[in-house]
């Protein structure tokens, strides 16, 4: 469900900056925060870093993109 919001000017400007380097639209860019900062906040024992990867290998994971591991 897209919702407008009111947001500074400084916050949009630094997601243009950011949204161009990491090829994501603006509105996107935002988005991506604030699901970092939420996942940082459920889970304030975990480095950024993993959540990060955990983030990524999800994506991953529901796009197909695995294969299994092998142990041995």
């Amino acid at each position: 469900m897209a919702v407008a919001m009111k947001l500074s000017d400084s916050l949009v400007e630094d997601a243009k900056t950011v949204a161009a380097a990491e090829h994501r639209s603006v509105p996107k860019q935002i988005e991506y925060w604030a699901r970092i900062g939420k996942a940082v906040l459920d889970n304030p024992d975990m480095p950024l870093q993993l959540i990060l990867e955990t983030m990524l290998s999800r994506e991953e994971s529901k796009a197909g993109q695995v294969v299994p591991y092998v142990f041995g």
